[in-house]
């Protein structure tokens, strides 16, 4: 299944780590282990920030995931599943369901 990991690296760690030369070398390293589908580097509230997208087959692989960016940056990690347009196709189904039960008046019972 696809997920986005979302990085978030404080400035004081960040900081530091360039200071030391350790930031791009660290950050080349983990990713080198994850080998994700795709990674973009951005800001976000102020903090040095990554996107990563990449497949995960069971939830026991998100220890090996997220603990090396806590590890090595003090980094708030999240994870959440995503969908490529392909998977939302396959859920029109469901979302339709979903309408024809939910959408309108409050239905009795739930």
């Amino acid at each position: 299944m696809r997920f986005l990991l979302k990085v978030n690296i404080p400035v004081e760690a960040g900081n530091e780590a360039a200071r030391s030369g350790k930031l791009g070398k660290t950050i080349q390293a983990i990713l080198a282990e994850m080998r994700p589908e795709a990674v973009y580097f951005t800001d976000d509230n102020g903090q040095r920030t990554a996107f990563i997208f990449l497949d995960m087959q069971d939830a026991s692989q998100i220890p090996a995931i997220a603990e090396p960016w806590f590890l090595a940056f003090d980094a708030w990690v999240e994870i959440h599943p995503v969908m490529v347009p392909d998977d939302l196709m396959k859920a029109g189904p469901a979302i339709e369901q979903a309408v024809k039960k939910y959408s309108g008046e409050i239905v009795d019972g739930i």
